[in-house]
């Protein structure tokens, strides 16, 4: 399986360590990882203004940096979803169907193909999992609260067999943080006040890390806890599932 290795900008600029260790995991794996060199932004952040007549250059782009691998895989499930859901303003020829058809979030890559033991990964910490509303709602990575189906959590199944790790029960499960890309910047107070409810939900459930399978939601998290100075950590799942702690 030849495996192109997808990091977001933001990613790549604030996030290495998340880029790291998503690289990392890929080769405990076993695949044939690679990382194409000219890749850039998925144009997730034009399509989310409005923009994507704007957004086709860039995403054509992304498709040409990728249409030669098997199967795309990025540690983030906004960016993935945008490629699985919105790159439908492409014309749909058969590398644009083949780069949508197999794109991947890591933890959605590593449920399908693997057993959900196999990194052997262990950290010792009270960890809360924040559910990112694409990857929850789009990417189907679990169950939601507001429908009946049988409850699932792809995500939940790969931290449960991290030796060590304590996954706290949260009141409010899979409510959004109040990111939504450009949504924080335009309704700036109602997305501080959705981020704040998510942490203190985290806080009273005893949780020492934050983790999740979306860095941009992780962001906002840690920047309003940064700001108000708050006793908990915040990891991409990533990072966790490639610890080696005892």
């Amino acid at each position: 399986m030849r495996v192109g290795l997808f990091i977001p900008c933001y990613i790549n600029q604030l996030y290495p360590k998340v880029a790291i260790a998503t690289l990392e995991i890929l080769e405990k794996l076993g695949v044939d990882v690679h990382y194409p060199m000219g890749q850039t932004c998925c144009g997730q952040p034009l399509g989310n203004s409005g923009y994507e007549e704007d957004s086709k250059a860039t995403c054509q782009l992304f498709v040409e940096n990728f249409k030669s691998y098997d199967v795309i895989v990025g540690p983030s499930g906004s960016c993935i979803y945008h490629i699985k859901k919105h790159f439908d303003i492409l014309p749909q020829t058969s590398e644009v169907k083949k780069v949508r058809e197999n794109s991947y979030e890591l933890c959605e890559f590593i449920s399908k193909y693997f057993d959900p033991g196999i990194l052997n990964a262990s950290f010792p910490f009270k960890v809360g999992l924040h559910k990112s509303c694409h990857g929850l709602r789009g990417l189907r990575l679990g169950s939601c609260s507001e429908r009946a189906d049988e409850y699932f959590s792809k995500e939940e199944q790969l931290l449960n067999h991290v030796k060590g790790l304590e996954l706290m029960t949260l009141t409010r499960k899979d409510e959004c943080c109040g990111f939504g890309g450009t949504f924080s910047v335009f309704e700036e107070a109602i997305s501080v006040k959705m981020g704040k409810d998510r942490i203190k939900d985290h806080l009273n459930s005893g949780v020492e890390v934050i983790t999740g399978a979306d860095q941009s939601c992780l962001m906002h998290l840690e920047g309003l806890i940064n700001r108000s100075q708050q006793p908990i950590k915040v990891m991409h799942i990533a990072e966790i599932l490639n610890s080696q702690l005892s």
